[in-house]
């Protein structure tokens, strides 16, 4: 088949190389340096087996910016532009779907259209209406920042929101280029698995949020939090997985997600999802706090990364704290060896690491490193599970 994939993201660079091992794939983006890197065999993004793929496995996968070209003869088209969360109408902008949508119906193409985006409650139900079109289906994706592909290649299960003849096409296909056997797979309908979507992540927000506050507790109290988070994941309806403590949860999903799916229970009863969101402010409070005590003239920050094997600064939680210790007048500093300008929002950007620690009298990191051995007096962190 011919497959058009809109947007190269993550979602999107994952989804056109699994489908590009046993189709024709044309992935369109509006970002002519990206698209000219993919066809070159390389990566915009970091992600080992994406960057392996790209470079060595046979892949019939062109990269354009003409749409044109990628929609020519295409038989289905599978949009993966990213959505944000729109602070001021509590909704996530979908106008990017949007238009893709229109982009091909306007070209008279009677083809599936695959939503990969993450989007609201509703929303396919409400496009296949205003558009008057029925091959609109929603398929959720769930994947790790870093690890996209291998969670393609390897998932958890394969959900579409749809039991038609196309919805079982597009899951044949997921299922043909991994490399797991046996795959959960899920038909339901476009709300529902909209809705699946959500509360996944807002679930995985909920666990970090828990052991935040675990932790939090534990610092306040003067307890040992490694001790305490062992003995709660030996029961095994818990489990010892995903309960390293941070300074609060980030990255491209989970704060616009769980936003999201606040927004779709107004009207509806609800304490626990409003406490995740409410939780995740209320830990970068305490982590500044917690920094302040130690009456800081410069606060060095370690990377802004939301996790280590990440190039993603996107709603990182450490930008958080950082907004939180500039409200009390604390001049900030940064160590990102990925900028390569001498500033970021206005905070200045060392490239030196050793004048970096010499200058920051704390420094705060998400996630220990080796780099930091050195200086372990001066570093602030919360990475319970590495710190030696």
């Amino acid at each position: 088949m011919k497959i058009t994939v809109v947007g190269v993201g993550y979602v999107g660079l994952s989804n056109a190389i699994l489908l590009a091992q046993h189709n024709q794939v044309v992935a369109l983006d509006v970002n002519s340096t990206i698209v000219s890197l993919i066809n070159q065999g390389q990566s915009h993004i970091k992600d080992p087996e994406i960057e392996y793929y790209l470079a060595n496995e046979k892949l019939d996968l062109t990269a354009t910016i003409d749409r044109d070209l990628a929609y020519e003869g295409t038989e289905m088209v599978i949009i993966a532009t990213p959505t944000n969360y729109d602070e001021v109408t509590n909704y996530f902008d979908t106008s990017s779907v949007e238009s893709v949508i229109d982009d091909v119906l306007e070209r008279g193409l009677q083809v599936p259209i695959i939503i990969k985006s993450t989007i609201p409650v509703g929303f396919t139900q409400r496009m296949r209406q205003e558009k008057k079109y029925q091959q609109i289906i929603f398929s959720p994706e769930f994947l790790r920042e870093g690890q996209a592909l291998k969670d393609n290649l390897y998932p958890s299960r394969i959900i579409v929101g749809d039991d038609s003849p196309q919805a079982h096409l597009f899951a044949e296909l997921l299922q043909k280029g991994a490399k797991k056997d046996q795959i959960d797979l899920l038909f339901m309908e476009s709300t529902e698995a909209e809705a699946v979507k959500l509360f996944a992540n807002t679930y995985l927000a909920m666990r970090v949020s828990f052991f935040n506050e675990l932790d939090t507790y534990a610092e306040v109290r003067g307890l040992d939090t490694q001790s305490i988070i062992k003995g709660v994941g030996l029961d095994p309806r818990i489990g010892s997985h995903y309960n390293n403590p941070s300074f609060g949860y980030g990255g491209y999903c989970l704060p616009k997600d769980t936003k999201q799916l606040l927004a779709n229970f107004k009207d509806v009863p609800n304490n626990l999802i409003s406490a995740i969101v409410t939780s995740n402010d209320t830990r970068m409070t305490h982590i500044a706090n917690q920094i302040m005590q130690r009456r800081p003239k410069t606060v060095g920050v370690y990377r802004l990364t939301m996790k280590q094997g990440s190039d993603n600064f996107r709603a990182s939680s450490i930008q958080g704290v950082m907004k939180r210790l500039a409200e009390h007048d604390i001049d900030l500093i940064i160590y990102e060896p990925t900028l390569s300008s001498s500033e970021f929002q206005g905070y200045p950007v060392i490239q030196d690491l050793q004048v970096f620690k010499d200058q920051a009298d704390v420094i705060i990191s998400n996630r220990i490193a080796d780099d930091l051995v050195d200086v372990k007096e001066k570093v602030y962190t919360r990475d319970i599970f590495n710190i030696s």
